[in-house]
């Protein structure tokens, strides 16, 4: 039995249909071609199935140079997440070398017996050095008297820095730079060379401030050796040579101050005493903060060197400090632990005072930002 399959019926072709098979829908869908199949000047054949590109010998190794592009910017990702901590490696290794590794060394030291000699052994202690420090006399003098350094250097690193300051102001030309370096030369001076300075100014013949007091009518006669006078001959040394660093601080922070506020208030009225106390002040107040700090922490440093080159902390521990009595304890006595118990308690003592200071400083501060 056989099934025959009838033909499918002949596609009817319109009579305006063109002859090369188009079925005339778009007169466009030639292929490209002209009329007659062939492609016309410039006409591009956008019909034909393109054969597929064959390879060229340089598009071989495109997959390999791909990835190692991307190796390249892997590399060149991990690079500059790596390149910021390298700038800071240095300071980080050396503020842990010369900063953190001693702090470490000093607390380990709190805890033993020990007089400095390599032969001799440690004495576990534990915190006997810390309870021996808090009932000896000498500190609670050397204390005191870091109180009254800090009181009367906070006048010549502040107070007089602020008056120089403003008052320099109003000097022009020239003579405002000349009058700000002549002030700042004292701090450029040596320790050793203020104290031989100081010494001179206070000579018992001959001294220059000595014969100023005589001819007052004060009484003055070896100052260095008076238990009430060596503090301050001390503080007035120091002060001097603070001067021109409080100065200089104050006069970059005047200059950071844009004149046109002043100028502006000017404008409305307000006289010099008005724009200082109103305007420059506060927005000086950032300033004034960080000098605070800077006395605070640094007033018993800066007056170690004076206090061992001229009165050795005497007469009677009545120029000494917590700093000198540090250095007593520990390289003249040679009771290390000693020494490191005092040494552990003021670290803890000034950071509180740091911390204080500088959680505060944004309520004590103003900025006109």
């Amino acid at each position: 039995m056989f099934v025959t399959l009838d033909p499918a019926p002949p596609r009817a072709v319109p009579p305006h249909a063109p002859a090369n098979g188009n079925d005339g829908l778009d007169p466009t869908d030639s292929g490209g071609r002209g009329p007659k199949g062939r492609r016309g000047p410039g006409q591009k054949d956008r019909g034909r199935r393109q054969p597929a590109a064959r390879k060229s010998p340089a598009a071989e190794p495109a997959a390999p140079l791909a990835s190692a592009r991307a190796a390249r910017r892997g590399r060149q990702h991990r690079g500059a997440r790596v390149t910021p901590y390298l700038y800071v490696l240095p300071a980080v290794v050396l503020l842990v070398v010369w900063s953190y590794s001693p702090l470490a060394q000093t607390l380990y030291l709190s805890l033993f017996d020990w007089n400095l000699l390599p032969t001799s052994p440690k004495r576990f202690v534990g915190l006997e050095n810390f309870a021996e420090a808090l009932t000896l006399p000498q500190v609670g003098r050397a204390l005191v008297n870091t109180l009254v350094y800090i009181t009367a250097l906070a006048g010549f690193s502040l107070a007089l820095p602020l008056v120089i300051g403003l008052a320099a102001q109003q000097v022009r030309g020239r003579w405002k730079t000349f009058y700000q370096a002549l002030i700042f030369v004292p701090f450029l001076l040596t320790p050793v060379a203020t104290s031989a300075v100081w010494r001179w100014l206070w000579a018992d013949e001959g001294g220059l401030i000595t014969l100023v007091l005589r001819s007052l009518g004060l009484d003055v006669d070896h100052v260095f050796r008076d238990q009430s006078l060596a503090i301050v001959a001390i503080i007035a040394a120091v002060g001097w040579q603070l001067l021109g660093f409080g100065v200089l601080v104050i006069a970059a922070g005047l200059a950071g101050i844009n004149p046109d506020y002043a100028a502006a208030a000017s404008l409305d009225g307000a006289g010099w005493g008005r724009i200082t106390w109103r305007l420059t002040l506060p927005l000086l107040s950032p300033t004034l903060v960080f000098l605070g700090l800077m006395t605070i922490l640094l007033a018993a440093p800066w007056t170690f060197s004076l206090i061992d080159m001229i009165t050795k902390g005497g007469p009677v521990d009545s120029t000494t400090n917590i700093y000198y009595i540090l250095y007593q304890f520990g390289f003249q006595n040679f009771d290390s632990g000693l020494s490191a118990a005092l040494g552990v308690l003021f670290f803890i003592a000034f950071g509180l005072v740091a911390l204080g200071f500088v959680e505060t400083t944004e309520r004590l501060s103003f900025y006109d930002d």
